[in-house]
């Protein structure tokens, strides 16, 4: 029997790649979806910068040699967490199932470092909510919802890896 190769591959990224990354938010409000830029189109420096951020462990997914994903990871020590944040996939593997198993895979590096995964989606972002349920993500309570959402700019739509404990701030 033949031994398949996985065709996914995730890597730490590599700023070079910036200026395609910046380029998949085709408009002012995919850029405001991803990564709350006001800034359009969001400059390749705004991304290649990213990876220089404290707690931020950026990643890049390739399917064969293409680079068809971004995301993070935002690692929080003191709270026992990892935020999945800026996750976008290029424009031409969008609907199919990229950003589904690039989530996967960046929450299971996440719950390596910690137990409690998370995630925030901007609110009306359907296709997003439904990728982040794919990929075994569960919405928050309206309790945990409003908690996580004080001090934000909107009111996010909050979600935690099915696996994670239910509860924050709790000692463990």
């Amino acid at each position: 029997m033949a031994r398949h190769s996985d065709p996914w591959r995730l890597e730490t990224f590599d700023p070079a790649w910036a200026t395609f990354v910046a380029g998949w938010a085709a408009t002012a409000d995919e850029a405001l979806v991803w990564c709350s830029s006001a800034v359009f189109p969001v400059p390749p420096s705004t991304v290649a910068g990213w990876a220089g951020e404290a707690d931020v462990e950026p990643h890049a997914m390739f399917l064969g040699d293409e680079l068809v994903g971004y995301g993070e990871l935002w690692i929080d020590d003191d709270e026992r967490e990892v935020e999945l944040a800026r996750i976008i996939v290029s424009p031409t593997h969008r609907g199919s199932g990229v950003g589904r198993e690039l989530t996967r895979r960046l929450a299971d590096r996440a719950v390596r470092r910690h137990p409690d995964v998370v995630l925030r989606v901007r609110p009306g972002n359907e296709p997003a909510v439904r990728c982040y349920l794919g990929a075994g993500f569960t919405r928050m309570s309206p309790e945990d919802e409003r908690d996580f959402n004080v001090g934000q700019p909107v009111d996010y739509v909050w979600m935690r890896v099915a696996t994670a404990p239910t509860t924050r701030g709790t000692e463990r």
